[in-house]
């Protein structure tokens, strides 16, 4: 597992982004071999997209042979709702890039059958060969995508009950009262993710310090969901300087040196 260590949000969101492009590039997708990429919304990716945004504008990057999955969607509020993940999607990323619509995979929160819904989205994975990178953020709590503490570390897409503390952090999209805010949300699993070929989870703030401390620092924990990331043989955390106010000195130092050396062979 790499760790690396920008000085702050935005060099977290330029090196991921940076990155992105470059496995697209690399990859040469086509629509008989598409590059199939699992997306994450909330706050956390926005300057990530911005900059994907700016690449395509400039002419550096396509995403026509692109196939996308987000992580979640809320159960029972509209689609075209201003704080649903198919609005997040569409305004953040998808109405300034090239991307097919049929394309670009979001849970319906809405289907007759929610169960359902999610056992045809793991098809829709599998039928596509699968992920080939994920992109995920974290909750302070740990959690990624909607898997709060104490999921399962080999769940698949589900209907899941939000936890408390994740209700009370996305009450801001909600004007700050908590009884607007969904109380049951579809996500991906942990599973589901980690199968990806490779997995990135981007970490910013002194307030998602201690989240990362327990999954660089600690053991395999399903109460901290994203250290599932330890068993992946491609799986990289990209965290700001605040991040890793819980981490030991010597861990800071040690991953930074990792990347030095890495720097040097690139």
């Amino acid at each position: 597992m790499r760790l690396v260590i920008r000085e702050d949000y935005d060099g977290v969101s330029e090196y991921i982004a940076q990155y992105i492009k470059h496995r697209i590039i690399e990859f040469n997708p086509t629509p008989e071999h598409p590059f199939v990429i699992g997306l994450p919304t909330g706050s956390s990716p926005i300057g990530v997209y911005k900059r994907l945004v700016q690449y395509y504008k400039n002419g550096e990057l396509s995403f026509k042979n692109v196939i996308s999955f987000n992580m979640d969607e809320y159960v029972s509020i509209p689609r075209d709702h201003p704080e649903s993940y198919h609005s997040f999607m569409w305004n953040n990323l998808f109405k300034h890039i090239d991307i097919l619509p049929e394309n670009a995979h979001v849970l319906d929160g809405n289907a007759p059958d929610l169960e359902h819904e999610c056992q045809k989205y793991e098809e829709k994975i599998a039928a596509v060969g699968g992920i080939e990178l994920f992109l995920g953020g974290i909750g302070p709590d740990g959690h990624i995508a909607f898997n709060e503490p104490g999921s399962s570390l080999s769940s698949r897409t589900r209907i899941k009950t939000l936890a408390y503390e994740t209700i009370i952090a996305n009450s801001r999209f909600f004007g700050g009262d908590v009884n607007k805010v969904p109380k049951l949300a579809l996500t991906v699993g942990v599973a589901t993710v980690m199968d990806a070929r490779e997995v990135i989870v981007l970490i910013t703030g002194a307030h998602k310090a201690l989240a990362l401390a327990k999954c660089i620092e600690e053991g395999l924990n399903h109460m901290w969901t994203v250290s599932a990331i330890q068993l992946h043989p491609r799986g990289m955390i990209v965290c700001d300087e605040d991040a890793t106010l819980e981490l030991h000195v010597k861990t800071v130092r040690y991953f930074k040196s990792i990347e030095k050396v890495h720097e040097l062979l690139i």
